[in-house]
């Protein structure tokens, strides 16, 4: 077992090595990893059987043996990630190289437990048919990306009756799994929007950060040293149900300010519904103004005081907003942020950098795929290598 593991952990920062250092060679990748040039060179060569790795041309003109550059062989696996949330499905087939290579979307008004799985198992079946069959075989699984305790708290957007006792029935991991054949986990839906953000940053990478997303509710995540931070239920980061102070003076969670559904109370309010079944991004914004501006204001004073509390636990460098919101939201949720970190005292550490986020409505389902993958062939974690086949 011991050796097992060692052989797959040295494999995985081989692997690891060459991505992150695209054109790399063998003694390079030797030097960075401490292996023995010989235990290094093997393992390319695994890799490269294993169609994760491939070799450029043979680099002449240089002082001694001529080197071959090392890639990552985007072709070499497949993922796919499932975000099921409170008001839409979005699943996405990516490769190694994190391109888009299918999407499906559908916005509701609530999730419907009797045809969720059908519907999810339909249009996998339907993106992996676009693989030819040896790329098929190299679909490492499934990504399930859900907000925590999702069957147990459906009744927060208010479904029919009959479809509390339904979610609370259904195993949605289990039963997709079952209907695609494919092996599926689950993740929480905001660790996997802030894996995604993490990934796709260009390097240098902020090695600690945290990830908060304005959607139907908060969702939220944190890299601490470049690793995503899930708990040992993978719940961690719920930072919106931190509470902070609203603007009416009473304390609330972070969720019932810095969230959509904050705004569909004001604009309900006002007479004014949520057009509940189309994308965000299709919302009329621009005719919301009057009650779009306080809360963006009120739910930058909630982000701002989730950030200096989350930096006063851990030392937070980055701190990213990202939304379903149009892009010019999200810009003037950032914004106000900024303002009211301002405002706000910091003792005892700097305050984070604060940046927009860069996917918006696409960062879950995209975290979700790259994490099925990084489970199967890059976390040195031993729980995960032993999943994967232990020695691969």
């Amino acid at each position: 077992m011991q050796h097992a593991s060692l052989r797959a952990a040295n494999r995985r920062a081989v692997l690891t090595t060459i991505t992150f250092s695209p054109g790399i060679s063998n003694a390079e990748v030797s030097r960075r990893t401490g292996l023995a040039p010989q235990t290094a060179s093997a393992i390319v060569t695994e890799l490269e059987d294993d169609g994760l790795v491939t070799r450029g041309d043979v680099l002449r003109g240089r002082r001694g043996q001529p080197a071959t550059p090392l890639y990552l062989d985007y072709g070499g696996a497949y993922g796919i990630g499932c975000e099921v949330s409170w008001r839409h499905i979005d699943i996405k087939l990516i490769n190694l190289g994190s391109e888009d290579l299918g999407h499906y979307r559908r916005d509701f008004a609530y999730p419907d437990a009797a045809g969720i799985v059908a519907e999810a198992a339909e249009a996998i079946a339907g993106l992996i048919a676009r693989l030819d069959p040896a790329q098929q075989q190299r679909v490492a699984g499934i990504g399930l990306a859900t907000p925590s305790n999702f069957g147990s708290l459906i009744g927060n957007v208010s479904p029919p009756a009959e479809q509390l006792q339904a979610w609370r029935e259904l195993d949605l991991r289990a039963a997709l799994e079952a209907a695609t054949g494919l092996a599926t986990t689950w993740f929480n839906d905001g660790n996997c929007a802030c894996f995604a953000e993490m990934v796709m940053s260009p390097p240098p990478r902020p090695a600690n950060l945290v990830h908060l997303f304005v959607s139907t509710y908060l969702g939220a995540g944190i890299t601490a040293e470049h690793t995503l931070w899930e708990g040992p239920t993978g719940n961690s980061a719920n930072l919106g149900s931190m509470l902070v102070n609203g603007h009416d003076g009473h304390r609330s969670f972070g969720h019932d300010i810095a969230s959509t559904s904050a705004l569909g109370r004001r604009l309900a309010q006002a007479g004014i519904t949520l057009p509940l079944g189309d994308h965000p991004a299709n919302w009329p914004w621009s005719d919301w103004e009057a009650h779009i501006a306080p809360w963006v204001e009120a739910s930058g004073s909630a982000l701002a005081e989730i950030i200096v509390n989350t930096g006063a636990v851990l030392e937070i460098d980055h701190a990213i907003v990202d939304s379903i919101a149009p892009q010019s939201i999200i810009d003037r949720l950032v914004a106000a942020t900024e303002r009211a970190l301002g405002e706000l005292v910091v003792i005892g550490a700097r305050r984070p950098r604060l940046v927009a986020g860069t996917l918006g409505a696409r960062a879950t389902p995209l975290g979700a795929a790259q994490l099925t993958m990084f489970r199967k062939h890059f976390s040195r974690d031993l729980s995960d290598m032993l999943a994967a086949g232990g020695g691969e």
